[in-house]
């Protein structure tokens, strides 16, 4: 590990004494953030830094692809587990799909790409979107953010919370190489524009 990244983390809590304690002696009380945030686990994408989120105000989720895997209520899983805790318990009332520029996942399944190598990425990816737009990456990447909101309707937690209007659904998406952040309009064809 970089000596600059152990560094920072030695430094981090006298910052936290010195600079911010009764911030973070309030996040020890509990935590009310104000969305549930899938992404990618991609390292280029910092949900606190593009919606300049402070320390409680996100609920995150991160997975390859930003994928969101099919409900099943026989085989518990992390993301299952994150996205009902986030809706039941913390009550977020919105939640973000952000896919993002560049995805090397999203990628690898528009060029077809030989993932034998890379068996248990080849699986995961598999729960994408089966039929992304070939050609164009940007596109098919905006495509499979809007289409989690999709698999999230099959969550049971997700279904309650839209029935009874405390929650609203969100796919966006992130250029890595411009910071800009466009969303998804269902009531404009589908079309992402800007926010």
């Amino acid at each position: 590990m970089k000596s600059t990244l152990i560094d920072n983390a030695r430094a981090f809590s006298i910052q936290v004494a010195e600079q911010r304690p009764e911030e973070f002696r309030d996040l020890a009380a509990g935590q009310t953030p104000e969305a549930l945030f899938i992404t990618c686990s991609d390292s280029r994408v910092i949900p606190s830094l593009i919606t300049g989120a402070r320390p409680g105000e996100l609920f995150e989720l991160r997975t390859a692809g930003n994928i969101v895997p099919p409900y099943d209520a026989r085989r518990p899983s992390g993301e299952a587990a994150t996205i009902e805790y986030a809706l039941r318990v913390l009550e977020v009332r919105d939640l973000v799909v952000c896919g993002h520029s560049h995805c090397g996942a999203v990628g690898a399944l528009v060029r077809g790409e030989d993932l034998s190598a890379v068996p248990a990425v080849r699986r995961w990816l598999s729960l994408g979107v089966p039929s992304l737009p070939p050609g164009d990456l940007a596109q098919a990447v905006r495509h499979h953010a809007a289409a989690q909101l999709t698999t999230l309707r099959g969550y049971p937690a997700v279904r309650e919370r839209l029935a009874d209007g405390r929650l609203a659904l969100h796919a966006w998406y992130y250029e890595v190489d411009t910071g800009a952040v466009s969303a998804h309009r269902p009531e404009l064809d589908g079309e992402f524009r800007p926010l």
